[in-house]
């Protein structure tokens, strides 16, 4: 079996191969001068580096915008094809690792049982709780479906890359990809984002039967009974359902995304009825005591798939089948016949699909502004004689609508046309009152408020609920670092009204917590510690009320929006804030990277399940005064030092020189647009872009800043002993110090090149960044990634294929500025926009 360097070498070798086959022998050349130079270059002495970097950087700007460009593409494609192989190495290792899985569900069950917890202790707890995956489509991945394709092809074969045959069709793919346009040509539209995500629910289909034998056979090994265990996974999805700044999710788009979601629920239990129905063709002669609950049919079980296939296919009875009733009577009936081996097989993947998918496939969220509902609210109130509902302060507001909940009034009198603004509000909530009941309640998740303040952007919710005839869950996000410390306030005093838990019952209260515009607010240490300890109080009030509660966390894959390992950050959690659960968002290349290919799901999807179990089971932990005080003290130290930072008068112009933002703007990367509407500022930038640009030209200020400062503060000792014995703040500083060996100070300042007379701004990022890494190796007591000799050979690896794009970028940068907006050929405006895509790829986790 061959070696990760053994399968890159090949793959290198088959770009190669095409580059000369489709370009020529000098443009291979070409690629092959720039790689060599940008090599040569990273080993130079630091006396010969300024003088090899001017001679690299003269020899890029003589290349033409079409040689441009296919240095570009050469090198991208080169990263996406080492990407793959780095991926079947990862799943590789852990199948010949002898023993349990690493971080499988095993090893979190002999974990479970090393906290003391006995098997009926063990079962109460899977039980109990359950990962939601979001599946969101706004992030980094601007790979078309067609290249995902090729590339998802190419995956497949790289385990056989000694076989002539797998070779070949290999490279008859990357040919392919060579000839096939990179950028999509239109701006894709949020059904385009809802087809692009429901592309991995088949391949996650895939793998749920095995994840569920694996936990069963592991709950025996460890505890040594069996048990049919729940497997605590659920699949939501935002796409066609996040309205927050993108007009284009409009009612009609969300109720097309429902029905999508249903038509594809179907289609897909029905083709598992039909596998399952070929194969359980055990004749009532033939067994023996064939339960009288499955009726008298000669085929018994084929009969009872044959009643569900044709519920199935009516429209006004599927909102009312249960499959996994139905195929839970099966599978206990053909045990209970002696026919366990067709019951494993033939019937529980039937019905731990059913299970995760029903006839809903997703649950959609729907997710709006708070002002918007607000308005919306106000605009009822108004139609139904309470006007001025928005000039109120907070105190007024919750009375008026406590007041209005008391009520079963309509607002809008009947025939009455609601406003286009207030139709925008009420629209979806009529499309999620309709797919609920064509699919059944799973169909819908929880309606999202963004940017909740206070009690009354959760009331309001409720208001527009019972406008439309439906029952949704609100659910706050809170994002900035003043929302997030008001947080625990706005939970205890909801749940204090009446009106309020009446509506919740016994359901979970979700709170959804933002890593990306925390971190834009107040830079990474500040957000880190605001995330963690709102969770810790708002745990404590939810407890404290008598209700079960989930988080719901609004992470990015970059580390400058709550990214990394999907494990680390769960184990990271407040100790006792696991709850009901936890729900996580997938976004942008994370969907690709971890879901299209059957192992790479199986292994994100263990690993998640490991990672929620040991953190559920962990007890509540009682912090030391002296490191919450050093955490306080800290964060506000490293808040004065980003804002003094993002709150210099020159920093935009110089965030706008020496990053692609304004070029980025223009890659069709998502239906949504970069900023929200308003003037062209900081705060009106998405955290997504924000974090984008700074990773195009590694600077990775959003992954690191403020930590010096805030190491500073808590001083080398005492960071050592939290760092030793505190997994939250493991899990910050190992984080911090892969943004900061992702960085790249060489690269920087050729970015810094293009903002001329910025010296002052420069300096600061280039001594903080000095500062910061030498300051977290004291506390490490190593240099960076010393304990993850993996990921540190990665990005050695990389960087020297990686460069050539920076370099080149740099350079296409100053070309088109100097153009000027209108006057840009489009060639070098594609190169351009390759270059982003390229550096994506090369340093993953971009957005």
């Amino acid at each position: 079996m061959s070696t990760l360097n053994e399968d890159v070498n090949v793959l290198g070798r088959v770009l190669g191969t095409v580059l000369r086959e489709q370009e020529g022998v000098p443009f291979f050349e070409l690629v092959e001068e720039v790689r060599t130079r940008t090599k040569a270059l990273r080993a130079a002495s630091a006396d010969a580096r300024g003088a090899d970097t001017s001679a690299l950087q003269t020899r890029l700007a003589s290349v033409s915008p079409s040689d441009a460009e296919g240095l570009v593409r050469a090198f991208s494609m080169y990263f996406q094809l080492v990407n793959m192989a780095e991926e079947n190495e990862r799943v590789r290792r852990v199948a010949e690792r002898p023993g349990p899985r690493k971080e499988g569900v095993e090893e979190a069950f002999r974990a479970l049982a090393a906290r003391g917890l006995d098997a009926g202790a063990a079962r109460a707890l899977v039980e109990r709780v359950e990962l939601g995956l979001t599946f969101t489509a706004h992030p980094t991945e601007m790979r078309r479906r067609t290249v995902r394709e090729h590339l998802a092809a190419i995956a497949g074969e790289i385990p056989r890359l000694s076989d002539p045959d797998a070779l070949e069709r290999v490279t008859a793919h990357v040919e392919a990809l060579w000839g096939t346009l990179e950028l999509r040509r239109v701006q894709p539209t949020v059904r385009d984002e809802v087809q692009g995500g429901l592309a991995y629910v088949p391949v996650i289909a895939s793998v749920l039967p095995q994840l569920a034998r694996d936990l069963s056979r592991a709950f025996r090994e460890v505890y040594g009974v069996e048990a049919s265990l729940p497997l605590p996974l659920a699949l939501c999805s935002w796409m066609g359902g996040d309205r927050d700044g993108n007009p284009n999710v409009t009612p009609e788009v969300t109720r097309e995304t429902f029905e999508l979601h249903t038509e594809r629920a179907r289609t897909m239990l029905r083709e598992c009825i039909d596998d399952s129905f070929t194969s359980l063709s055990q004749h009532a002669s033939r067994v023996h005591s064939v339960p009288e609950s499955l009726g008298d049919g000669a085929e018994p079980w084929r009969a009872a798939l044959r009643t569900l296939y044709d519920a199935l296919d009516d429209d006004a009875a599927t909102s009312r089948v249960e499959p996994v009733r139905a195929l839970t009577q099966i599978e206990e009936t053909l045990r209970a016949a002696g026919q366990r081996r067709s019951a494993d097989a033939f019937a529980m993947p039937l019905r731990v699909r059913a299970r995760v998918f029903g006839t809903h496939l997703v649950s959609l969220d729907v997710r709006e502004h708070s002002h918007k509902t607000g308005a919306a609210v106000a605009q009822l109130l108004e139609r139904g004689g309470r006007p001025g509902y928005a000039s109120l302060d907070e105190h007024g507001k919750r009375a008026v609508i406590v007041e209005e909940l008391k009520t079963r009034r309509p607002l809008l009198g009947v025939g009455e046309v609601p406003s286009p603004e207030l139709e925008l509000v009420l629209g979806p909530l009529r499309a999620t009152r309709d797919a609920i009941d064509r699919a059944g309640p799973r169909a819908f998740g929880r309606y999202i408020t963004s940017m909740s303040e206070d009690v009354s952007d959760l009331l309001e919710v409720l208001v527009l609920a019972r406008e439309v005839g439906v029952r949704v869950l609100p659910v706050p996000l809170f994002e900035t670092k003043a929302d997030l410390e008001r947080a625990p306030d706005v939970l205890r005093e909801v749940l204090a009204i009446p009106a309020y838990r009446e509506h919740l019952g016994s359901d979970v209260q979700e709170v959804m917590i933002g890593y990306s515009d925390s971190n834009k607010d107040a830079g990474f240490f500040a957000a880190y510690w605001s995330l963690y300890d709102a969770q810790r109080r708002i745990a404590e009030v939810c407890e404290g009320s008598g209700v079960r509660f989930r988080f719901f966390h609004g992470r990015g894959t970059s580390i400058g929006r709550g990214g990394g390992p999907m494990v680390r950050g769960i184990l990271g959690q407040p100790a006792g804030t696991i709850g009901a659960g936890l729900r996580i968002t997938e976004q942008g290349e994370a969907l690709a990277d971890k879901y299209s290919h059957p192992e790479r799901a199986r292994r994100n999807l263990e690993q998640g399940l490991y990672a929620l179990l040991v953190a559920a089971a962990a007890p509540r932990e009682d912090l030391p005064t002296e490191w919450t005080d050093a955490m306080a003290r800290a964060t506000d130290a490293s808040v004065r030092t980003y804002r003094e930072l993002v709150e210099h008068p020159r920093f935009l112009a110089f965030f706008e020189a020496v990053t692609p933002i304004n070029e980025i703007a223009h890659l069709r990367i998502a239906s949504r647009p970069v900023r929200r509407p308003g003037p062209p500022t900081l705060a009106n930038l998405r955290a997504i872009p924000w974090v984008m640009s700074w990773t195009q030209n590694r600077a990775n200020v959003p992954g690191w800043y403020g930590v010096h400062v805030a190491l500073r503060e808590i001083g080398v000792e005492r960071a050592r002993g939290m760092y030793r014995a505190w997994p939250f703040f493991r899990t910050m500083l190992d984080n911090a110090q892969m943004s900061l060996a992702m960085s790249d100070d060489a690269i920087f300042r050729a970015y810094l090149a293009l903002a001329p007379g910025e010296d002052e701004l420069a300096r600061r990022v280039l001594e903080a960044r000095e500062e910061t890494i030498a300051r977290v190796c004291e506390v490490i007591e190593g240099p960076l990634l010393k304990d993850e000799p993996r990921i540190a050979r990665s990005i050695e690896l990389r960087n020297p294929y990686v460069e050539p794009i920076h370099r080149l970028q740099v350079e296409l940068l100053r070309r088109v500025r100097a153009a000027g907006e209108g006057d840009v050929d489009p060639p070098l405006e594609r190169a351009l926009l390759l270059s982003i895509h390229g550096i994506a790829a090369g340093v993953r986790n971009a957005g």
